[in-house]
């Protein structure tokens, strides 16, 4: 992460967000953000209506003294949001000043009338993705997930972890290996975590995404590096040092 940039996130009423790091603080980002939406869930046309009540933005630069100054403003339908931007923008401990209402642009009223439109925007497909500044292309960050049975927030990834574990269907075993691997993480990890659990066979594009051939598989997709333990996880607690190294 840059020590001076810009960062926007756009989020659809549904959960999924879209965002970009500008070092150079001069791209139309919220306009590129919308077509990044567009793209990404097939819509008709760039849901340009979401702005400004599905947006957040930080801004990060030195004063005259050279010190680091940092001022971020989210909307308050998305205010919920605050961790998953501390993650993503690498800003711990951050507390986002929530922008006063504006009743044209905001009116969750006038936005349920897209719904019929867009429905995509309304669905969670928990996708959080980076546009890059220099293409203009998608790098999936956490990529999509349907969460089978966690729905805990998502955490900072300097103060914790975001795990996804691919299985290929929801039986007995999947769940005993789940609940097996809640319990050495509760043991080991002093750290908050996400562990969300994806079924190739309900979702197989999400394979595709993670590039899952065999399963089951365990990433760690925050903080970075990614990690993965691939096959059989008889050995939880090789498997979970490996992850978290």
């Amino acid at each position: 992460m840059p020590e001076i940039f810009k960062g926007i996130a756009l989020f659809t009423p549904g959960g999924d967000v879209v965002y970009c790091i500008d070092p150079s603080k001069r791209d139309r980002w919220h306009l590129h953000l919308c077509i990044a939406l567009q793209e990404l869930l097939g819509l008709s046309e760039p849901p340009h209506f979401l702005v400004p009540s599905h947006t957040a933005t930080v801004d990060r630069w030195l004063d005259p003294q050279r010190q680091l100054k940092t001022a971020a403003e989210i909307y308050p339908a998305v205010a919920r949001y605050q961790p998953l931007l501390n993650a993503i923008f690498e800003t711990p401990d951050l507390v986002w000043q929530v922008a006063n209402w504006q009743e044209e642009t905001c009116n969750p009223i006038i936005l349920e009338t897209y719904r019929s439109q867009f429905p995509q925007l309304w669905e969670n497909h928990d996708a959080i993705v980076r546009l890059d500044n220099k293409q203009q292309l998608f790098v999936p960050k956490v990529g999509f997930a349907d969460d089978l049975f966690d729905d805990s927030p998502l955490h900072d990834p300097i103060h914790g972890y975001v795990l996804r574990l691919f299985v290929a269907g929801k039986d007995i075993t999947t769940k005993r290996t789940l609940q097996m691997l809640h319990q050495v993480l509760e043991e080991q990890l002093n750290h908050p975590y996400t562990l969300k659990v994806i079924d190739i066979l309900k979702h197989p594009e999400l394979a595709e995404i993670d590039r899952i051939s065999t399963t089951p598989t365990l990433i760690r997709v925050l903080p970075q590096p990614v990690r993965r333990v691939v096959g059989e996880l008889d050995d939880l607690q090789r498997a979970i040092q490996i992850v978290l190294s």
